[in-house]
């Protein structure tokens, strides 16, 4: 039984969990910060860029994960490897394949100064 008037303490998870939100990408942010599902797309993708090798189709990202290439783990990489683009994390090529590769995503809808 919870006495009156006690506190519950919540101390902040230091670890990334699966599901967890993707923070932009800014300098000096380490990709500790993104959930393992994340980390290993990125990891990926970070080891094609020293080789100078082409982007990847999704379905090579899955491939290179080890899972299988159906339909759903196409999209679900698809869908988190899009996730990373968007804030910065990979870049998406116009064809639709991803690669290495940070930039500072853009401020959402920040208001103009004066």
């Amino acid at each position: 039984m919870i006495e009156a008037g006690a506190e519950r303490e919540t101390v902040p998870s230091p670890a990334p969990v699966p599901g967890s939100i993707v923070p932009p990408w800014r300098e000096g942010l380490p990709g500790t910060v993104l959930a393992p599902d994340y980390q290993r797309i990125l990891s990926v993708l970070d080891e094609r860029q020293p080789a100078g090798q082409e982007p990847l189709k999704a379905k090579e990202i899955t491939a290179e994960l080890g899972l299988q290439t159906t339909s759903a783990k196409v999209e679900g990489v698809r869908s988190k490897a899009g996730r990373l683009a968007e804030r910065g994390w990979i870049v998406q090529e116009t064809s639709g394949m991803f690669s290495a590769g940070r930039r500072p995503a853009p401020a959402p809808d920040a208001a103009p100064s004066a």
